[in-house]
């Protein structure tokens, strides 16, 4: 796969633009748990998922997390490179889950073409439209559902992503995907434990009744097809 296959947008380019962007971007590799852009602290540019997993993530003053939206292998991320969005500001983190392969195209190139393109334009305003969506609803969740709401949603979610009943993740990375403590969403785990819903292992939490989870899940988060499709 090359990286203009995922932007629906390159047969629209002229020879000059094209050539552009085949010299301009760059292939990338990040290890699982490595930050790949610090927020508003860098701005290196539209990422493109070759393989692996990222997270979007905010982190409050106080130091929590809560994962925002994720992106999977053919998913494009502007708000890497907000800076070419004007006056938006956007602090905004993007780590890997996974081992991840990733082009990168740089922040300048492509908001020339952005200026030069209206295809562009319009497929980076849908891409943006696209993560306030996700925000949105991440939002309606905070609000409105009780943590062992979205605690069941996520481990059910976590189940489909990974084709297992049994979730590698520690209570303190669940925690920062749900913007809860840690000492909270271990607490709650307990309780799933004690009715039989999961069992609780060292670094790992095992799926046992995902039916009773849906129940109180009450829906999982979309998955998004990609842009481009």
């Amino acid at each position: 796969m090359e990286f203009y296959e995922c932007l629906p947008f390159w047969a629209g380019l002229d020879q000059t633009q094209k050539q552009e962007l085949l010299q301009c971007t760059s292939l990338h590799h990040a290890a699982k748990g490595q930050v790949v852009h610090n927020g508003t602290s860098d701005c290196i540019g539209l990422l493109i998922l070759a393989s692996g997993q990222l997270r979007g993530y905010s982190l409050s003053e106080d130091g929590r997390e809560v994962t925002l939206y994720r992106l999977f292998p053919r998913d494009v991320c502007v708000l890497s490179a907000y800076c070419m969005l004007n006056s938006l500001q956007f602090d905004i983190a993007v780590q890997a889950e996974k081992d991840c392969i990733f082009w990168r195209i740089p922040a300048p190139v492509y908001k020339r073409l952005m200026h030069q393109s209206a295809p562009v334009s319009n497929f980076t305003l849908e891409l943006i439209a696209s993560r306030f969506s996700d925000v949105m609803w991440l939002l309606d969740q905070i609000l409105y559902k009780h943590l062992d709401s979205r605690l069941a949603g996520f481990l059910l979610t976590e189940c489909e992503l990974n084709d297992t009943r049994v979730i590698h993740l520690t209570h303190e990375e669940i925690a920062h995907h749900l913007g809860s403590a840690r000492e909270v969403v271990t607490r709650m785990l307990k309780y799933l434990a004690t009715e039989g819903m999961v069992e609780l292992g060292r670094g790992c939490i095992t799926v046992t009744d995902p039916a009773r989870l849906e129940e109180i899940g009450g829906g999982t988060p979309p998955r998004r097809a990609p842009i481009h499709q």
